[in-house]
């Protein structure tokens, strides 16, 4: 009596869910299925000799080209570091020469972008001299702080029921 009566009230939520169940374990199951499969193809593919040995001879080359690269950078970095070793060597021995000659040094010693360039230049420069006027604020000026602004300084009220009002 009892059981059936349970069937009758709930019956339909019983079959719903049993078949609710089953579905959801059949889902479950499979992606499991494949989860192991894939586990077991990568022990597979990491054990086999073969394709462990090229993948270290593929990462072997991959490192001495980069190495290789590298060694290419540093040489021609060394060797532009002593061509500028050898202008700042020769340029002091210039000026050593010209200083013991009497003549003036700083006129005789040249840039190395002006020696790539030959023949005069066509325009000059003429650097600006700066003015002796006094600067129009100090350096320390913020105008968020209001410090530094002059005789008008505004600050605000103090915070409260004491205010007022």
């Amino acid at each position: 009596m009892f059981v059936g009566s349970l069937l009758a009230t709930y019956g339909w939520y019983i079959v719903f869910s049993c078949i609710l169940l089953y579905v959801v374990f059949q889902k479950l199951f499979t992606r499991l299925r494949a989860l192991r499969q894939r586990q077991l193809d990568r022990a597979a593919a990491a054990l086999e000799p073969d394709i462990v040995v090229k993948r270290q001879e593929a990462l072997a080359a991959a490192r001495l080209k980069m190495q290789d690269e590298l060694n290419a950078q540093v040489e021609k970095h060394k060797e532009k570091l002593r061509q500028l070793e050898e202008e700042k060597r020769r340029q002091k021995i210039e000026m050593w020469d010209s200083m013991r000659e009497g003549k003036s040094y700083k006129g005789n010693t040249r840039k190395p972008q002006e020696e790539d360039s030959p023949g005069p230049s066509t325009s000059l420069v003429i650097p600006k001299r700066k003015s002796d006027r006094k600067p129009l604020r100090r350096g320390g000026y913020n105008p968020l702080s209001g410090e530094g602004g002059g005789a008008c300084s505004w600050r605000p009220g103090r915070r409260g029921p004491s205010s007022g009002g």
